[in-house]
């Protein structure tokens, strides 16, 4: 970047957009699992509360 002109801001904002994407990509992948796995488990009586209760815990360690 810095051989192509890039001004000292430019790879800063280039990184900030990426751990941006990145961040939200996870958010939605892990809410979307919380709502499908974890959600249709106890609809359906899939999963006992305990286990439910588990794996929320451990989902919720990386939102």
């Amino acid at each position: 970047m810095f051989e192509e002109g890039w001004s000292c801001p430019g790879p800063a904002q280039q990184l900030q957009a990426v751990e941006s994407t990145i961040h939200n990509a996870k958010r939605t992948l892990i809410q979307d699992h919380m709502e499908h796995c974890i959600g249709e488990g106890v609809d359906h009586g899939g999963a006992n509360a305990k286990q439910t209760l588990s794996e929320f815990k451990t989902l919720s360690n990386y939102l």
